[in-house]
């Protein structure tokens, strides 16, 4: 497993992506969606349509993410910006990778198969950010550049970030369709079947 570091910008391209692998660390600058299960499903909806999102997701990052927000002088502000389980998002994930052009998915939690797949096929990587660490999060986003689909309630909105320097996020899925996460269970369950072995069960 390799543990380059990648100071990335948004929109990235498919390249810069292909050159990541597991276990590689990412720090991003530029614009960051939020995009959680309500998101990914209406943005789907609306592209089967052929109906045009609010914004354009291409070479871009999407953070599975509900943030804890308030209002200064008219300001939207993140107080809290940490990941939520993308596992609930798998359903969407693969669909949405191909259609979107996304290429940099951060959330917690790992994703599974499909997903790995549309990384492979299309040029684009899942990354986790440290759960727990919302305020941290929060340092890195220098201003909210806007917000849309309100009506699905805070923490589903699409709030558009600007970030420096977010990271460190931590490459589990790569565009070669390497799951680290998967990787680490085949390994445990190896090492079980050796333990049983030697201890005759």
């Amino acid at each position: 497993m390799s543990m380059a570091e990648y100071r990335l910008r948004t929109p990235v391209s498919e390249e810069e992506v292909r050159k990541l692998s597991i276990g590689d660390i990412v720090y991003l600058s530029g614009t960051v969606y939020t995009l959680r299960d309500a998101g990914h499903k209406r943005s789907l909806e609306l592209l089967a349509k052929g109906e045009k999102l609010p914004v354009d997701f291409k070479g871009m990052a999407i953070y599975h993410m509900g943030p804890i927000v308030k209002k200064k002088d008219g300001e939207w502000e993140i107080v809290s910006a940490g990941p939520t389980t993308s596992t609930r998002i798998e359903a969407y994930e693969y669909d949405f990778v191909e259609k979107s052009g996304v290429r940099i998915i951060i959330g917690k939690g790992g994703m599974g198969k499909r997903t790995a797949e549309a990384c492979k096929k299309f040029g684009a990587v899942y990354t986790i950010f440290t759960g727990g660490a919302g305020a941290l999060g929060a340092k890195a986003i220098q201003r909210i550049a806007g917000v849309h689909w309100l009506d699905l309630g805070v923490p589903e909105a699409i709030w558009v970030m600007e970030v420096k320097d977010f990271g460190p996020l931590f490459v589990i899925i790569d565009s070669k369709g390497d799951n680290y996460y998967e990787q680490v269970k085949e390994r445990i369950g190896q090492n079980l079947k050796e333990a049983y072995a030697k201890l005759g069960l």
